[in-house]
């Protein structure tokens, strides 16, 4: 083939090629060349260090319910960050979809209304965060960053007004039904962790096995091809951003039924946490790849973290540190894997 012949050649056959490489890889080349493979490395060693220190604490079955449980409503989140985060976008709002979820949730409880009905207009007040995000970041082209910025004002603001400012706590008759959905358990295993397991599961099928999981990733790692191969760029766009938020909307519920109230400033600092966990779990900020198992897996190691330095004796206001640090290392990886592939 020609030098003029090799130029010409498209950029999709590049690709393709590239996918094929990729194919051809041993199963034990890729699970090496995964970013979560060694979170989970680093996270199975940090049990074991944790164990071996604080066997009593730290082992213990009570110690274990409340990690598991309290990762499981950070997880949720990521599972629809993840999504938003393949395309190349981002999503800074969930916080303040927490609390606007919460405290819309709990108004309704509050008015005595029953709670599959409360919780249906608390799912609904975060899809209106998501289908606003979505609708300007897809149709209008606006910057994600810029987008999630405003609503998560807007939506922490309203969360303030609809609730006067107030803690919410009486949530009527069907309080205690309402409260065993987020804080009760099934086999000893708190149910948002059950949750957390079951829509990993089945995000890890429909990032990996359909056509829009395709779609999302085709769009991350080239959006203008993705388009030009007949890919529905903005309404794909517009779904993950409906999704995080629907997955935002769902931990809220569980996460005010938990807590037995609802404050608007609930929510606050989970971007970061969740992000944190995307990131560490193997989503590149520049679009293009992540998974369920990663998202999972990296909520999953900074509990693990945040529990340990509380067992350490380590000053709480330290643990934001230890977060970013996580963040800055684990995209400092990224773009040296990014290097040895090019």
């Amino acid at each position: 083939m020609s030098l003029d012949a090799r130029q010409a050649k498209p950029a999709a056959s590049v690709a393709v090629e590239s996918v094929l490489g990729n194919k051809e890889k041993t199963i034990f080349q890729r699970l090496l060349s995964a970013q979560s493979f060694w979170v989970t490395i680093a996270l199975g060693v940090m049990v074991v260090v944790m164990s071996i220190l604080q066997p009593e604490a730290f082992s213990s079955w009570d110690n274990f319910y409340n990690i598991t449980r309290n990762f499981a409503f950070v997880g949720i989140i990521a599972l629809g960050m993840t999504a938003v985060i393949i395309t190349g976008g981002i999503d800074l709002s969930v916080g303040s979809i927490i609390g606007f979820v919460g405290v819309a949730t709990g108004v309704m409880l509050q008015a005595e209304y029953s709670w599959w009905l409360s919780s249906l207009v608390g799912l609904s007040a975060g899809l209106l965060v998501g289908l606003v995000n979505g609708y300007l970041v897809a149709y209008l082209n606006l910057s994600a960053f810029v987008v999630t910025l405003g609503t998560l004002s807007i939506a922490r603001s309203l969360a303030i007004v609809l609730s006067g400012n107030k803690m919410l706590y009486e949530f009527g008759p069907d309080a205690d039904i309402f409260n065993w959905i987020g804080g009760g358990d099934i086999l000893t295993i708190a149910n948002p962790v059950w949750l957390l397991v079951v829509s990993t599961i089945i995000f890890a099928i429909i990032l990996n096995q359909t056509a829009w999981g395709r779609y999302l990733y085709a769009i991350g790692g080239n959006e203008q091809a993705a388009q030009a191969t007949g890919v529905p760029v903005q309404r794909i766009k517009l779904q993950a951003y409906l999704l995080c938020a629907f997955m935002t909307a769902i931990a809220a519920v569980m996460l005010t039924g938990y807590n037995g109230s609802a404050i608007n400033a609930n929510g606050t600092g989970y971007e970061l946490r969740v992000i944190a966990s995307t990131v560490i779990g193997g989503a590149n900020l520049m679009g293009g790849s992540g998974g369920a198992y990663g998202a999972f897996i990296g909520a999953a190691l900074i509990e693990v973290i945040r529990n340990s330095l509380i067992m350490a004796g380590v000053d709480s206001n330290w643990q934001g540190t230890f977060v970013g640090s996580f963040i800055i290392l684990a995209v400092l990886l990224e773009q040296v894997r990014g290097r040895r592939r090019d």
